[in-house]
């Protein structure tokens, strides 16, 4: 997700085309094309500017519900409802050979992942081991990360795991509903949301950074220096 405003003047976007199966968006106001994975400008008046990533989720909408329920919903446009994307999208697009200009034999190309970019530092993590994994304690280049899977076993969020300046690790409560995780400096209980809800450090908010569900060979094509989560890998 990326704001519409650069350099104070606010765009509009539109589909323009695929490139290395990527979505390509060109602007109204001013031709340029830009590149949807990395919100960068390739062609036109604004080429080399980049769009400002804003944080957001990418939920299951039970989760979505749970959280907030007096939420709004965007109501399918009856128009156009004909040649929106069957339900079964993920699962037919498995089938689909890809053609990439990646190269990449490390794992399959079409391996789901969350892929992290903090500081210059990109890292690739395998959803089906986050989910095996969970919570994941780890580092993205410099920067100490926790990477927490929803009970839904779908939706996933990632926070600095910093308190006070200090790294500290977390880990599942056992036989908890709704998840929550303990951190190992105070003992205290955190939710989904990275909100602290009980113990010492009640009322703290961990610091969630931005990730982006994507495809290994669509992130490793314009992120060719990240590396790959291995199972069991702290």
């Amino acid at each position: 997700m990326w704001a519409t405003t650069v350099n104070g003047r606010q765009l509009h976007f539109h589909l323009a085309g695929i490139n290395n199966q990527n979505f390509i968006m060109r602007d109204e106001e001013t031709g340029s094309w830009w590149q949807q994975v990395t919100g960068e400008a390739i062609l036109g008046p604004l080429k080399g500017a980049r769009l400002q990533p804003v944080l957001h989720d990418e939920l299951t909408f039970a989760v979505w519900q749970k959280e907030q329920p007096q939420g709004r919903v965007l109501r399918p446009d009856q128009r156009t409802q004909a040649q929106y994307e069957a339900a079964d999208w993920e699962e037919r697009m498995q089938r689909v050979p890809v053609a990439t200009t990646d190269s990449d034999a490390q794992t399959a190309k079409r391996t789901l992942i969350i892929g992290l970019d903090l500081n210059g530092a990109a890292k690739a993590y395998p959803l089906s081991l986050l989910v095996a994994q969970s919570p994941v304690n780890d580092k993205c280049g410099d920067t100490p990360v926790l990477l927490v899977v929803g009970e839904d076993k779908r939706s996933v969020r990632v926070f600095e795991r910093m308190i006070d300046g200090r790294s500290v690790e977390f880990f599942q409560k056992p036989n908890a509903t709704p998840l929550r995780l303990l951190d190992a400096a105070t003992g205290s209980e955190w939710d989904f949301t990275g909100h602290a809800v009980g113990g010492q450090l009640a009322g703290r908010q961990l610091k969630q950074v931005p990730a982006l569900n994507d495809y290994w060979f669509d992130w490793h094509s314009y992120h060719p220096d990240s590396t790959l989560f291995q199972a069991g890998a702290r």
